[in-house]
C-alpha cells in the first residue's frame, strides 16, 4: 500500500494509522503478519489503534485493531 506523504518503508506509526483507516483487507493481513512477528510493531499498532479509538470521530477501524490488541495481549 502506498502510504499519504510518508517516505520510510516499512510499519511505522505514521504507516500503521494510514493502513488501519485506508487500507483494504490484503493491507490489514499485511500488518496483522507484521503484528505477530514483531512485537515492535504490535506495540505500535497498540497505541495508535488506542489512541484513535478513543477520539470521538473514531471509525469502527480503530475500534477493530484495539480490540484484537487487547485480545491478543492477554493471550501473550
Amino acid at each position: 500500500m502506498n502510504h499519504r506523504h510518508l517516505n520510510n518503508p516499512g510499519f511505522s506509526p505514521e504507516a500503521i494509522d494510514d493502513i488501519i483507516s485506508r487500507g483494504k483487507w490484503r493491507d490489514w493481513e499485511g500488518l496483522r503478519h507484521a503484528v505477530l512477528s514483531d512485537p515492535e510493531v504490535f506495540d505500535d499498532m497498540r497505541r495508535v489503534a488506542d489512541y484513535r479509538a478513543k477520539q470521538e470521530w473514531s471509525q469502527q477501524r480503530y475500534q477493530f485493531w484495539a480490540n484484537y490488541a487487547e485480545a491478543h495481549a492477554r493471550t501473550s
